[in-house]
């Protein structure tokens, strides 16, 4: 009689879905419930997967997109039809713009209803595509898993990002048998495997490394340039192996910062103007020559001739330099600290911290930006290590912030990023949390930046 039950007993689209996504890795989802996801939300829960229910689709899309920065898996943001998905759209072309993987699953009306003015009805495929590395439908039950599987792996294949999955309210509706359920789900794990992009079946870089560490080799006043690429990659250790062999310069993007400990000396983020400015070459790991660099153009650049870039290599940013680190091993350098390259970037940076510690030893009343800001640096450097995840939105409080709370170690100061979006702050407060939760998260906010958001104190 049981092998009877058993052989009779069906699944449904958001039992499959839940399945499909925890099968797949899947272990937090954040996103609002609500027709016609309830049930998968639900149905995941009991899979494994973590629901983070959120008051609006925006601010989850966010934490989705921090999850996947922090952890680089996939963030989930799950969202209902219509205005949920259109709200949606916030979190999925932030990941999409920083390059950080994120799934975005919305339900969506019912097929035989498409075209009718069905409840919520929007054509979410249309609408999602600009942003996405992918945007695909479920049109039957039996292929949610395999576009499960395929969705996520999208996400983190080749320059990571977001991608879409809708499922039709019919679909989640729609049954199968429990044994077929099963079948599915591990074909398409079978298959998502087999397909899997890892590294040894990428071409070999080895070809192409020669050349930039010769450069760095010939320069009279080198520079290491890293972002949140390399932060996301792991390639905190490779970066600093390159740095304290060579004792090449550094200077991180804002979400950089903490690759290479803000109190190296070396650390040119307080001459940041002069390093920019004076550099003969410039090997840029994880960051784009955009408005946070200045586009590496004059007059904030050297103007020099071979620009855009002399040498490229696609490659994961760890992996690169790690091959970099083993040319140079292999014909060693290094700059000696009297190097007046060296001499000029640390005596500039020290010049310029004094500056500003004269400055945050002033109580100011009413507060200033440097008061409370001194404040909450000390506290934080008062946790030691592991150090807190500092959430930093606002632009008057991100760009001092920027200058005066130190980061020594990677991924601890995720921010507005590329985009410069207003609003993320609690929704990554909250993907720190769970991403991290050993680590005491700090959120310093601006007022204007913290009302886009302050409900999410709530969640």
């Amino acid at each position: 009689m049981a092998s009877d039950s058993a052989a009779a007993a069906t699944v449904d689209g958001s039992a499959l879905a839940g399945r499909a996504l925890a099968a797949a890795g899947t272990r937090h989802m954040f996103g609002v419930v609500g027709i016609p996801v309830t049930s998968l939300a639900s149905r995941a829960a009991a899979a494994g997967v973590r629901f983070l229910a959120f008051r609006n689709e925006q601010s989850a899309g966010y934490a989705a997109a921090a999850y996947g920065f922090l952890t680089g898996s996939p963030g989930v943001l799950l969202t209902v039809s219509g205005p949920g998905c259109v709200h949606g759209l916030a979190g999925l072309s932030h990941a999409t713009a920083n390059a950080w993987p994120l799934l975005m699953v919305s339900g969506s009306c019912d097929q035989a209803d498409a075209g009718r003015g069905d409840f919520q009805e929007l054509d979410q495929i249309a609408a999602t595509k600009p942003f996405a590395k992918l945007a695909v439908k479920a049109t039957t039950i039996a292929d949610i898993p395999r576009l499960v599987f395929q969705a996520l792996a999208a996400t983190v294949s080749g320059r990571p990002g977001g991608c879409y999955l809708d499922i039709p309210s019919d679909v989640l509706h729609q049954t199968l048998p429990e044994s077929e359920a099963a079948s599915l789900i591990a074909t398409a794990a079978a298959n998502s495997a087999a397909s899997d992009p890892s590294p040894s079946k990428h071409k070999s870089l080895d070809e192409g490394i020669e050349k930039p560490a010769d450069l760095l080799r010939r320069a009279e006043r080198p520079l290491v340039v890293f972002g949140k690429g390399a932060a996301y990659a792991r390639a905190e250790e490779a970066i600093r192996k390159l740095v304290d062999t060579t004792s090449i310069p550094f200077l991180p993007t804002p979400m950089g910062k903490g690759v290479v400990p803000d109190s190296h000396p070396l650390s040119a983020t307080a001459a940041r103007s002069l390093a920019i400015g004076q550099c003969d070459v410039a090997l840029v790991v994880g960051a784009r020559l955009n408005w946070l660099l200045h586009f590496g153009e004059p007059p904030k650049w050297r103007e020099i001739e071979l620009r855009k870039p002399h040498v490229g290599i696609v490659g994961d940013a760890k992996r690169v330099i790690e091959l970099i680190n083993q040319e140079i091993k292999d014909n060693p350098f290094c700059l000696a600290r009297s190097h007046p390259w060296v001499e000029a970037i640390t005596k500039k940076a020290k010049d310029n911290v004094l500056k500003m510690e004269a400055q945050l030893a002033k109580d100011v009343v009413p507060f200033n930006f440097m008061t409370p800001l001194r404040i909450i640096r000390d506290a934080i450097l008062a946790e030691g290590s592991l150090a807190p995840v500092v959430v930093s939105e606002g632009a008057n409080t991100m760009d001092v912030g920027r200058a005066v709370l130190v980061q020594n170690e990677p991924r601890t100061r995720p921010d507005a990023g590329t985009w410069g979006t207003m609003g993320v702050g609690l929704g990554y407060c909250i993907a720190a949390a769970v991403a991290e939760p050993e680590r005491l998260v700090v959120a310093v906010e601006g007022d204007s930046g913290f009302g886009f958001s302050a409900m999410k104190v709530e969640v």
